[in-house]
């Protein structure tokens, strides 16, 4: 087969996958850049697309209870909009029920509340298990807490090829582990965990556990309360399509809450707020791990995002996120392998999120010249290329037109 027949071949396979994509129609619902035009975009595992209802949601927002009610809408109906979001959130996404997820803060924020509570919790122990392939800010957020509180950290060597596995996990648990952050979605490779698998270890070991989510919420099925998770944190601008700087969620399982004390507090998470106490009481429930005043504007978008995945439905999301991830893989193998790129994701489509990871020494002089072209991945050190593709916004087609990019950018550059 020529290349030119492989190409025609490819299309008519993206165009029959299109064609019988039971999703397809949500692609409407997102906003189409009116600028320079924008071929493919696969960078959704970093920031998602807006939808059309978004503006119109803000400016709603705006004209409505901001503009209107003032400072009235807090008593109205803003300060249980962290809560009241959490629960959609938890129930839709997460797999959690009501009095558990909170939106507040930022993913770095809440993650250092929940690791320094449950370590702090865990009286005689000093130990905290992560990965050193974990993302930047889960790693120096450890190691800080580890300073401060004159811990210890065990670190997990994952295999590149599976990522984190239970075994991994088993290996570097001890009597004095106090508790484990691992992400449940690897950010580089896409590996997915097995979460529930690593939990029971965790609680055997008598650790508490903390997933990070987010290059899972939204793309990948969730179970917190079946799997028995001790907290979970996670973004909301990424498959959730928040928008930049976005809040994030946090979920405390409900046995768990008026027993962790969460170290930043503020106002928000005491007891009586509008009390203006002389001392700190922390509030009841989940509301004990808010700390400063939510975020209301920036809870906007995630609103109208939630609401679209549970009319789309999770267990659809995911079916076409392994479809989509399936047909590139497929592409990175007939059009990228060769010219030398490596396949650096789970070859199973059950362990792998909504992006994969292709490696070549020139990926970043790719993803520079691909960004001018108006097809938009990301380029991860040392020489890792990311398709992100969220499964509401991104076509067969889309995801074709990108790879052809990276393939005819490679050749130019050879």
């Amino acid at each position: 087969m020529t290349p030119l027949d492989t190409d025609h071949a490819l299309a008519v396979e993206a165009a029959e996958l299109d064609g019988a994509d039971p999703l397809a129609e949500f692609r409407l619902r997102f906003l189409e850049p009116d600028g320079e035009p924008v071929v493919a975009y696969l960078d959704g595992n970093s920031l998602g697309r807006p939808l059309v209802a978004t503006a119109e949601r803000l400016a709603e927002f705006t004209a409505g209870p901001w503009g209107n009610r003032l400072i009235r809408a807090w008593d109205e109906q803003w300060m249980d909009e962290p809560t009241r979001l959490g629960d959609r959130l938890g129930e839709v996404v997460l797999g959690a029920g009501p009095g558990q997820t909170i939106v507040a803060d930022s993913t770095s924020v809440m993650i250092y509340k929940f690791v320094r509570a449950a370590l702090d919790a865990q009286s005689g122990r000093n130990e905290i298990v992560i990965d050193r392939e974990n993302f930047p800010t889960d790693r120096f957020i450890v190691e800080g807490i580890a300073a401060e509180r004159g811990a210890t950290i065990r670190w997990i060597e994952p295999d590149s090829a599976t990522g984190v596995t239970p075994a991994d996990v088993e290996a570097a648990l001890s009597p004095r582990t106090a508790v484990v952050l691992l992400s449940h979605v690897a950010y580089r490779s896409g590996f997915v965990a097995d979460a529930q698998a690593i939990t029971d270890a965790v609680h055997r070991a008598g650790a508490l556990m903390v997933w990070d989510l987010c290059h899972s919420a939204g793309s990948v099925r969730l179970e917190l309360d079946a799997w028995g998770v001790d907290l979970a944190v996670g973004c909301t601008y990424k498959y959730l399509n928040g928008g930049p700087g976005s809040p994030a969620f946090g979920y405390v399982r409900r046995d768990l809450q008026d027993r962790l004390i969460q170290p930043i507090w503020g106002w928000m998470g005491a007891a009586d707020p509008f009390g203006m106490t002389a001392a700190y009481t922390p509030a009841s429930g989940i509301r004990r791990f808010i700390t400063g005043t939510p975020p209301i504007l920036a809870m906007q978008p995630l609103a109208g995002m939630v609401e679209l995945l549970a009319e789309a439905g999770m267990e659809a999301v995911r079916a076409k996120s392994v479809l989509l991830t399936e047909f590139a893989s497929t592409l990175s193998d007939r059009l990228l392998a060769p010219l030398g790129v490596e396949f650096a994701s789970p070859r199973d489509a059950a362990q792998r999120g909504s992006h994969i990871t292709i490696n070549h020494p020139r990926f970043r002089e790719v993803t520079a010249n691909l960004w001018e072209r108006g097809v938009i991945p990301d380029f991860r050190p040392p020489h890792g290329l990311r398709l992100g593709l969220s499964p509401l916004s991104t076509s067969f087609a889309e995801v074709l037109a990108g790879v052809e990019a990276v393939r005819d950018t490679l050749a130019e550059l050879a």
